[in-house]
């Protein structure tokens, strides 16, 4: 991405005058924006996140490219987004912050990307989340805050990655918690394997998802 287009870096004047541009009327040039708050840049082959975007976006497809990294900006100039699908690219870690400006997402897809770790508070701003998927990623680390401020979440997707362990903690900051995918990892056989069997026994009349879903795929690992 050439530097200029980075909101970010602008020198002033030219950000207030692209600030004054009206709603509904920026689009990259390789996305389609299907209306005022729908923009669809999936499997473009793209490296970066484009920019820029109409301000007032609420609907962004940017799946199916190569991008590495979110802005850690991003927010603080789209944060009327309600549906962000990042799916199947190659994202490889959040920087801090990075959700700071999320108080209206609802819908986050992250599946299919190369994270490896979720740290404290890593979602700590998107309090509005109900759906987040991040499955079929290289997570070998959860943070037992990962999950923080998320009392909103309905849907937890964490299948086929490398976890063989998960705080029960990380799961009772979510009371609203109705569905959980956690198949496809690993797991190491444990005491901290029993406290999550445990908790999932215990919250199994409110999950979707049964006891034999989480064992399905790869069998816990005995130490």
């Amino acid at each position: 991405m050439r530097p200029w287009l980075r909101l970010g870096s602008l020198p002033p004047v030219l950000l207030l005058a692209l600030l004054s541009v009206p709603l509904g009327h920026l689009c990259p040039a390789v996305c389609s924006c299907l209306d005022y708050h729908t923009v669809d840049c999936r499997d473009q082959g793209l490296p970066t996140v484009p920019n820029p975007f109409p301000l007032d976006v609420r609907k962004l497809l940017i799946a199916d490219n190569h991008i590495q990294a979110i802005p850690a900006d991003f927010f603080i100039f789209y944060g009327d987004l309600v549906y962000l699908d990042f799916s199947h690219n190659a994202i490889g870690s959040l920087e801090e912050g990075t959700f700071s400006s999320s108080g209206k997402l609802v819908f986050l897809d992250l599946s299919y990307n190369n994270l490896t770790q979720l740290p404290a508070g890593a979602f700590k701003a998107a309090a509005h989340l109900i759906k987040l998927s991040l499955g079929n990623n290289r997570l070998a680390e959860v943070d037992e805050a990962a999950f923080e401020s998320l009392e909103q979440l309905q849907v937890l997707e964490l299948n086929d990655n490398g976890l063989q362990t998960l705080a029960v903690a990380a799961l009772d900051a979510l009371p609203n918690l109705r569905s959980l995918r956690l198949e496809g990892n690993p797991w190491l056989c444990d005491c901290d394997f029993a406290s999550l069997f445990s908790w999932l026994q215990e919250n199994q009349s409110k999950l979707q998802k049964d006891l034999s879903a989480f064992l399905s795929g790869e069998q816990a690992v005995l130490p």
